[in-house]
């Protein structure tokens, strides 16, 4: 690499920035500020406060004039008298939930596939007993060995 390529470069950069910092600030010398149009400054609008200009007396807000209430009420008063059908209400939806619903619900299919090898391997255990009950063919003996085996 060439110092003096370095240089230049370096130059560039300085450029770039210093042109940034000025766009920042407004004063960007390569925009064209005589074709922009001058937006047009937003009217205040005042509601709660009253001005002691003259001037900014005209752009002081009508007051709120409130609504028409006993329209309101009579509606909601006749919406009130009509009977509501019972039949029509979903005892379910009217009930909360439980807070683990969603997780018994996740499980659900897992449980369902643990219980069938549950009762495939107890059933594989309860013949291992009838084989080992018939060859030995005492009954008497086996329950003493199962006891003796379980703990009892």
């Amino acid at each position: 690499m060439d110092v003096g390529h370095l240089e230049d470069e370096a130059l560039k950069r300085r450029e770039k920035v210093k042109a940034l910092k000025r766009k920042r600030e407004g004063h960007d010398p390569t925009e064209n500020n005589s074709n922009k149009e001058a937006a047009p400054l937003p009217k205040p609008s005042f509601r709660s406060y009253k001005p002691s200009h003259e001037k900014l007396q005209e752009f002081v807000a009508d007051l709120a004039k409130p609504g028409d209430v006993t329209s309101e009420v009579a509606k909601q008063l006749e919406s009130v008298k009509s009977e509501p059908v019972i039949d029509q209400l979903d005892v379910t939806s009217l009930a909360p939930r439980k807070p683990d619903w969603d997780l018994k619900r996740d499980v659900a299919k897992k449980l369902a596939k643990l219980e069938r090898q549950t009762q495939k391997a107890i059933a594989e255990l309860i013949r291992i007993r009838l084989k080992e009950m018939n060859s030995t063919g005492d009954l008497a003996e086996m329950v003493n060995a199962g006891a003796t085996n379980s703990g009892l």
